[in-house]
């Protein structure tokens, strides 16, 4: 070996080392202009933008954010122990009281994580609602089940008095959806579940923070499934949320999640436990996403109990009338109250009010006659009654063994006939979670005006309340 000298000797060996220092500085990936985007997301007029430029230009970011859910170094914890999407789940545990809560990437991947968890797959059936938005019956098609519709009642959810007769020995899960501010009848519906071991994925995405006889919805199921996005009353850009009380449901739920492992504690090891591992896809909750759901989430009893109060205090002012049929609600202390909905004796009738109700100043609407197609209702969700798949051979309503275990399901409208009936003939009246004291009284009087010019009023009529 040639003579050394002390700059060529390793620095493993005590020599000098080749890099000591690193002079080019870097600029964080995650910036000062990606948070002026946000700002002027936010609307602030370019004045205000330059003076936020001005302070937050002369702070140092070091690396910057990430804004993923894994990241090799992290700043200081701001939040105890928790960053933004652990403190999301963390505060998800402990408003629900589960123990255990998976935030993703939106509803849909609630949904689909949790049919995966509790079993759904080729050659089995998922009883589904008539009546709630298309993402539940799609979610189980994406697992490779096959969704069964069961009609609703005057609750607009599930009719606990119509499910048994749609249990088969294919059927694996029922999954109750609390449609648009309301909750579902859930002690008959989690009866017919246990007496035929069947698992349960409550859909809460339309009314997170409902209570049934003082329980939140999304805790009476094996899984409860929420959307925290901008277009439901908490959350803000695309959210979602499952929570569960059983470990291996949040392990199987995270193994879809999480791109088949990548939540383990060690990830790549080989699996611990037969049917652990399986390939997954990526439906992480990004940490942008986390920091602002866990301040929305922080609202929820604030936001569901103002809309409580007003639809409370409008229906407790409301006369009653022979051809009006109110919302049956499950639990009046319970459900949220976004929307007053009623049934008319007739579609005409209905039509008549509603715009009636919109001169007034009261914003309602009802479908009526020759409604276009609308997901929130069995028989216009095409890709599902057309039994269709990404390709031919892609059709879990077909697949062989489904067949070969007397599996048949046919789609067709007129299948749940008060589904159909009801969502044609409902109107629906928006209300506002600020609307004052003063707001509630006129809008019940508005009601009561409208109805009264077009009903024959009854005090023996079905009550609001």
């Amino acid at each position: 070996m040639a003579h050394q000298t002390d700059q060529q000797q390793l620095a493993l060996h005590g020599g000098p080392q080749a890099v000591a220092r690193i002079e080019g500085k870097a600029e964080p990936k995650i910036g000062v202009d990606e948070f002026m985007a946000i700002a002027e997301r936010f609307g602030f007029p370019n004045t205000v933008q330059e003076e936020i430029r001005a302070v937050i230009s002369n702070e140092d970011l070091g690396a910057g954010p990430n804004l993923g859910r894994y990241v090799t170094s992290r700043p200081p914890a701001t939040k105890g122990e928790a960053f933004e999407k652990e403190a999301f789940e963390k505060l998800a545990r402990e408003t629900f009281g589960r123990n255990f809560a998976l935030g993703v990437s939106s509803g849909t991947a609630a949904l689909h994580s949790a049919f995966v968890a509790v079993g759904v797959g080729p050659d089995t059936e998922v009883i589904c609602p008539a009546i709630g938005f298309y993402a539940t019956a799609a979610a189980v098609v994406l697992a490779k089940g096959v969704p069964v519709f069961c009609d609703v009642d005057t609750s607009l959810g599930m009719d606990p008095a119509r499910i048994e007769e749609l249990v088969s020995p294919r059927t694996v899960a029922i999954a109750p959806t609390h449609v648009m501010g309301s909750v579902c009848d859930m002690d008959p519906i989690m009866d017919v579940a246990r007496r035929h071991s069947l698992r349960v994925v409550e859909d809460c995405a339309q009314s997170p923070g409902g209570q049934y006889k003082g329980r939140y919805v999304g805790t009476f199921g094996d899984v409860g499934c929420f959307s925290i996005s901008c277009y439901k009353i908490i959350g803000g850009g695309e959210g979602g949320l499952v929570i569960t009380d059983e470990e291996r449901l949040w392990e199987r739920a995270n193994q879809l999640a999480e791109c088949g492992g990548l939540w383990r504690p060690d990830r790549f090891a080989p699996p611990r436990y037969d049917g652990e591992l399986f390939s997954g896809t990526n439906y992480r909750m990004s940490e942008l996403e986390a920091a602002v759901d866990v301040v929305q989430l922080g609202k929820l009893n604030d936001v569901v109990g103002r809309f409580h109060k007003v639809k409370t205090s409008i229906l407790k002012s409301l006369k009653t009338f022979t051809e009006i049929v109110p919302q049956k609600l499950n639990d009046p202390d319970g459900e949220i109250g976004y929307l007053l909905r009623f049934f008319p004796a007739t579609i005409a009738l209905g039509q008549r009010i509603a715009k009636a109700l919109n001169a007034e100043g009261i914003p309602a609407g009802i479908r009526g006659e020759n409604a276009p197609p609308d997901w929130h209702i069995y028989a216009d969700m095409f890709p599902i009654m057309l039994q269709t798949g990404t390709t031919a051979r892609d059709r879990p309503f077909d697949a062989e063994a489904y067949r070969e275990q007397g599996g048949s399901i046919q789609y067709a409208q007129g299948a749940c006939p008060v589904a159909d009936d009801l969502f044609s003939r409902e109107v629906s009246v928006s209300l506002d979670q600020w609307c004052s004291p003063t707001d509630c009284r006129n809008i019940a009087a508005g009601i009561n005006k409208v109805l009264s010019a077009y009903c024959t009023e009854d005090p023996d009529a079905v009550p609001w309340i």
